[in-house]
């Protein structure tokens, strides 16, 4: 994926680009703690343009991925969209001040920031697999929910609150009025005693 920036101009280029599940099981870093299928290529769709020393990336992914909610573990569809933009400067022979950096832009022709918004780019080829990957990352959820009234399960007998109820005695919940240093004040009670 890459992008070739003698073709730019000052007015916005729509770009489209795929990537298979493929190239993103080869770009994870480590494995997550949620599995997802992923349903569908995701879709990069970025206008690009050039100003004077800046190339201008504006741009969505969109995607589908089978998840499994971390709440109820049922396994739902969960649609992908996330909008990013990126301000990449002319790095004009400055070098990133780590050797990750260094290291991205010699390759990738470009070095990105800690935020993905802004980073330097050398050369007249982008490549936009880092950017992508870095964007996918923040996309997909952490921690995903199949819905945000989701009850989850009974911790007894583990049947999905969403289906229906159970007979389980509900666990006790702590008052509202009660201090979260209640049981350090019990202990120093029980010491005083002892002692």
């Amino acid at each position: 994926m890459k992008l070739y920036l003698e073709r730019l101009t000052g007015t916005p280029q729509r770009e489209v680009f795929e990537a298979p599940a493929r190239w993103w099981r080869e770009r994870a870093d480590s494995p997550q703690e949620f599995e997802y299928e992923i349903l569908a290529p995701f879709r990069f769709e970025i206008d690009v343009y050039k100003t004077a020393a800046d190339v201008i990336l504006e741009g969505t992914v969109t995607g589908e991925l089978e998840a499994q909610c971390g709440r109820c573990l049922a396994r739902y569809r969960h649609a992908l969209r996330e909008e990013f933009r990126l301000v990449a400067e002319d790095a004009a022979g400055r070098t990133p001040p780590d050797p990750e950096g260094v290291a991205s832009l010699s390759r990738d022709g470009l070095c990105l920031t800690d935020e993905i918004e802004s980073g330097w780019y050398q050369g007249s080829v982008i490549q936009l697999d880092g950017l992508f990957g870095e964007v996918l990352a923040g996309a997909i959820p952490l921690h995903p929910i199949c819905r945000e009234d989701c009850q989850g399960l009974c911790p007894q007998c583990g049947i999905s609150w969403n289906d229906g109820s159970c007979d389980c005695t509900p666990p006790e919940e702590p008052s509202q009025k009660q201090s979260p240093f209640a049981v350090l004040a019990k202990l120093k009670e029980r010491e005083a005693q002892d002692s």
